[in-house]
């Protein structure tokens, strides 16, 4: 009865992984790098490449911090439309005449509540 010899799948000597490279080391190249060779080459409109790729719209709504203190804001005084993070920054929102609450709603690029 003879032994059946199952194939080898690894390869034994590492030099041979690559014989076009010989002994050279693989250098990696930043994404820096990547772009900016590639502006270097001429490309039609219609090529894809790392810098004409646009991420897709998150489905995660876009996080709310604290007019006041730069905390994550849970709440929103319905009558400023500011953010706020706890009670007392509440009653600071409140106490704040008109022109520093439109002061804060421009900081934040929010529309007036004129």
């Amino acid at each position: 009865m003879s032994e059946v010899k199952m194939p080898i799948f690894k390869r034994m000597n590492l030099a041979q992984t690559n014989p076009i490279a010989g002994n050279k080391k693989r250098t990696w190249k930043s994404l820096k790098q990547i772009t900016a060779y590639e502006r270097t080459l001429p490309w039609k409109e219609t090529d894809v490449t790392y810098s004409s790729i646009n991420a897709p719209p998150s489905f995660v709504p876009a996080k709310k911090y604290s007019d006041i203190s730069g905390l994550i804001a849970p709440y929103t005084d319905p009558q400023t439309k500011l953010h706020y993070n706890n009670a007392e920054e509440f009653q600071t929102v409140r106490s704040l005449p008109m022109d520093l609450t439109a002061g804060y709603l421009a900081l934040r690029g929010a529309s007036s509540i004129v």
